[in-house]
């Protein structure tokens, strides 16, 4: 028998994100210090409170309003181009799992790869550009390859893995994309903030479902 993924899912998801990125807020301010603006773990911080705050406020009862509620939330408060990106990726995979009350695997991977098409289609970013899309493409695929037994915890573990691994190697990369590109070559040799607030993320999302 095959568990599926309910409210209590995403709104542990989002809780556990929301700690994530009070716990790395200076890490993340300080990968995007040499190219960025200095700001993504402060406006990952802000809007993941506001998300929070907005969630106890509505008490959404179904996964995909619940992930919508918190596209909108970030759309508004959170500053650069973390707002719209992650609004955009939590907007898709709310649209993709529409009002359904429980979750399997085949639409966890259909989610996930909506809020990756989602942030593809918003920031023009490819794999390899050295941005956020470089952690979303490897969780898509390793998501998608661990969803044969229908084990939701294994689609997002897997996942997760796959985004934390693309975040490292960001590193060595040269930005083509972003604030990050105007530094050209001196773009290498640091990892990409957005990567690794979204494999944070994705490890959030894999923590709530155990």
């Amino acid at each position: 028998m095959t568990v599926g993924l309910d409210i209590k899912w995403a709104l542990r998801w989002i809780a556990l994100s929301a700690e994530a990125m009070a716990e790395h807020r200076v890490e993340l301010i300080e990968l995007d210090r040499p190219i960025g603006d200095s700001d993504h773990g402060e406006n990952m911080d802000r809007g993941f409170k506001a998300v929070t705050e907005k969630i106890a406020e509505v008490l959404p009862e179904k996964p995909g309003p619940a992930l919508k509620l918190a596209a909108m939330t970030l759309i508004s408060k959170v500053g650069g181009a973390a707002g719209p990106l992650y609004g955009t990726a939590f907007l898709r995979a709310a649209a993709a799992l529409g009002d359904e009350p429980e979750i399997d695997a085949a639409a966890l991977v259909t989610a996930l790869q909506a809020a990756r098409d989602g942030i593809v289609a918003r920031g023009k970013a490819e794999p390899g550009d050295k941005t956020m899309v470089d952690a979303w493409t490897p969780a898509v695929d390793a998501a998608a390859a661990a969803a044969g037994d229908g084990d939701v915890r294994k689609v997002l573990d897997a996942a997760a893995e796959a985004a934390e691994h693309g975040a490292v190697a960001t590193e060595p990369m040269i930005a083509r994309k972003g604030r990050a590109s105007y530094l050209g070559e001196r773009s290498a040799g640091h990892r990409d903030p957005g990567a690794q607030s979204s494999a944070y993320i994705l490890r959030a999302a894999a923590e709530a479902a155990k």
